[in-house]
């Protein structure tokens, strides 16, 4: 693989930085540890960067160690793609999300799409036909923000091992019947975003599950919450309950209310 440049140092503003390849990365300052926000075509030198220089948010880090190591993952990740050849061009095809504005060719029947607004893969059919049947989709298209997993499932040695992983997770947390199929086994609620929310709905179907919550302007303190039987956004039938400010956190499926506890409003004769 070809090597690339690599560099660390310290922005105008006093942040950790660094670039690879043409990709710059900035760590921003939490509460606890920094948030990695990145951006593009930095040709300045890196003292001369400042946080308003990048703007996508890619994910979050301890320290300056874990910063530098997901620094060496990015790098590792250019250079497997650079290996890989792929090949950028224009081809006038029409999508489904418009016109192709330019392409990625991954392979021969394997091509990316971009467009105006969003993109994806399109398979042609020899090569949709080799997809795992559990992978596949009909038609051959797969956009770019959830169905590129597939694609890369069905064909890992075209991808990154960085793709490979992040695909991995895309199919664990919103494909688990494909990822089961194609592995054979079971994924706990541990492992899968949709499997943990299925044990949720499964254990709360009958419980009042907030699906929109205000600050109330009448009661100092607390948060007003509208609440479905199983947080069925369709039911006609809400009820609205009272919860302290600081106990009010929607969490990772929605906030349970518990009756004996959180008061509901109509029993205070304001409504």
């Amino acid at each position: 693989m070809s090597d690339i440049i690599v560099e660390h140092g310290t922005t105008s503003d006093g942040l950790m930085a660094a670039r690879v390849d043409g990709l710059a990365y900035i760590a921003v300052p939490l509460k606890v540890g920094f948030s990695i926000v990145s951006g593009w075509k930095l040709n300045r030198p890196i003292c001369e960067w400042s946080r308003s220089d990048v703007y996508c948010a890619e994910g979050a880090v301890a320290d300056e160690v874990s910063f530098r190591a997901y620094i060496a993952d990015i790098a590792l990740h250019v250079r497997q793609r650079n290996a890989l050849g792929r090949v950028d061009t224009i081809l006038r095809v029409s999508t489904p999300w418009g016109m192709s504005q330019s392409a990625t060719i991954y392979a021969e029947g394997i091509v990316f799409h971009s467009t105006a607004g969003h993109g994806g893969f399109k398979l042609d059919r020899a090569r949709n036909a080799g997809m795992h049947p559990a992978l596949r989709l009909s038609g051959g298209w797969y956009e770019e923000d959830a169905e590129w997993a597939l694609v890369a499932a069905g064909y890992p040695d075209l991808f990154t091992y960085r793709e490979q992983a992040m695909a991995d997770r895309a199919l664990r947390d919103w494909y688990p019947d494909a990822w089961e199929a194609v592995h054979g086994r079971t994924l706990s609620a541990a492992e899968s975003f949709t499997r943990d929310r299925q044990q949720f709905a499964r254990r709360h179907a009958k419980d009042w599950i907030v699906i929109s919550a205000v600050r109330s302007s009448n009661h100092l303190g607390m948060v007003e919450a509208l609440a479905t039987v199983g947080g069925d956004r369709n039911s006609q039938e809400t009820r609205r309950f009272l919860v302290r400010v600081g106990e009010y956190a929607a969490g990772r499926h929605g906030f349970v209310i518990v009756p004996a506890f959180h008061q509901e409003m109509t029993c205070l004769g304001i409504f």
